[in-house]
């Protein structure tokens, strides 16, 4: 009876029908399988504050890519963890992005301490990254894919000082003497080399030099030495919750150098602003972006407003000008590379991102030999006027804190010296 005809079609249509039932359950073909982008963050520990602001930059990232189709027409999947602002824990996180995850693209890590790390198990798999914020760190490895976002240029770590020691040469008279405090981990310590190769090519004579401890929270004895020296000018290296306890000891000793500042990286947090109020007015320190009109780019607004809206009630930056926009870059330097080759092949990648000028929020990007920006944009600014109970809005712009260098983003002129600023 299964040979009748009439059997014979009714088979034909219900494995007709199965099939197309089957089909519609079926997962989409590969080309719309997400291209994964991974990467490990500071979402906990000490410089949490920054990993979050950067996290938040690549989601918006993500989705604004994803708005306009995805990138080879696969929708973008972010991967990543918490690396807790420990270096030991970056080795395995990126082993387990690329071996147990195997995402397709590579971005980060955020910060010096933690970018190093990362760079021997990236090599060995011959993987491309955009760091996010990591000072020189390619001067180490060589290494042909590495590329760097942050506008630190072909001056290494000479650009994080640099500015500070050529306001301090212009001043009359020329101070004569520096002190040199700085936290003993990896930025700090480049910081601080550059400070030292910068003073000295000034023609400044370093009479104290002096490293920390991380885990140093009593900063009074170490101000006090500082103190003790005399120095024209102040230049210190700390981390976010360094800053705090180095500002408000420098407070309470009377501290009152010609020039006090340096890459005092809790100062770009606007909380940590918020909560030293006046204690920061007269201070010089490294910015890599404020919001000046100079530096108003295509597109930062917009990105900008995204992530003031999904950073509220979060406990962090509100404004987030130190670390959103070169997250977002990052991503747009990966997405220019993915579109114009049509490809993964992280050689291929590579190479256009070391051949071509790349526009994105921070303006257009073009990298050197060494992965780092072909032209350096550090900027040194003076918080001035901050007042106790002056809302939060006084950061909002650079009302209060001018650019002093270099010369074409300049907004202000240097209140020197330090101690005319806190009257």
């Amino acid at each position: 009876m299964f040979g009748s005809k009439r059997m014979r079609n009714a088979l034909q249509t219900i494995a007709l029908v199965l099939a197309g039932s089957f089909a519609g359950a079926m997962p989409p073909a590969h080309a719309a399988d997400p291209i994964k982008v991974g990467f490990s963050m500071a979402l906990t520990g000490g410089v949490a504050q920054n990993g979050k602001q950067l996290e938040i930059a690549l989601q918006i990232w993500r989705d604004d890519v994803n708005a306009k189709g995805g990138l080879l027409g696969r929708p973008v999947e972010l991967v990543y963890y918490d690396d807790q602002s420990n270096p030991a824990n970056v080795p395995a996180l990126y082993t387990k992005l690329i071996t147990v995850d195997k995402v397709d693209l590579l971005l980060g890590p955020y910060a010096t301490n933690m970018v190093a790390p990362a760079m021997p198990v990236i090599m060995q798999h011959n993987k491309m990254t955009v760091s996010m914020l990591g000072v020189s760190v390619n001067r180490h490895f060589n290494y042909p894919r590495y590329f760097s976002m942050v506008p630190i240029g072909p001056d290494g770590v000479r650009s994080f000082s640099k500015g500070f020691f050529d306001l301090a040469a212009a001043q009359t008279p020329k101070p004569r003497t520096v002190a040199i405090l700085a936290a003993d981990a990896e930025f700090a310590r480049t910081s601080a080399d550059g400070a030292k190769e910068n003073a000295k090519a000034a023609g400044f004579k370093i009479i104290f030099d002096r490293g920390y401890p991380p885990s140093t929270t009593d900063f009074a004895p170490l101000v006090r030495a500082v103190q003790a020296a005399n120095a024209d000018l102040v230049f210190v290296a700390a981390y976010p919750p360094d800053t705090v306890g180095i500002v408000r000891a420098a407070s309470e000793v009377g501290l009152k150098p010609k020039m006090f500042g340096g890459t005092l990286i809790g100062l770009l947090i606007t909380p940590i602003k918020m909560q030293l109020g006046p204690l920061i007015n007269g201070m010089v320190i490294m910015e890599s972006f404020v919001p000046a009109p100079s530096l108003q780019f295509p597109g930062l607004k917009e990105v900008m407003d995204k992530y003031r809206q999904r950073a509220a009630g979060q406990k962090i930056d509100p404004f987030g000008y130190g670390f959103v926009p070169f997250g977002y870059a990052a991503g747009q330097v990966l997405a220019a590379a993915v579109t114009a080759t049509n490809s993964l092949d992280h050689d291929k990648l590579a190479d256009y991102v070391r051949k071509n000028k790349i526009p994105t929020i921070v303006g257009d990007i073009e990298y050197g030999p060494d992965g780092e920006w072909a032209k350096s944009r550090m900027l040194f600014t003076q918080f001035h006027d901050v007042v106790a109970g002056g809302g939060i809005q006084q950061f909002a712009d650079t009302s209060k804190e001018a650019i002093l260098w270099p010369e074409q983003f300049k907004t202000g002129t240097i209140i020197y010296p330090y101690e005319q600023a806190k009257k």
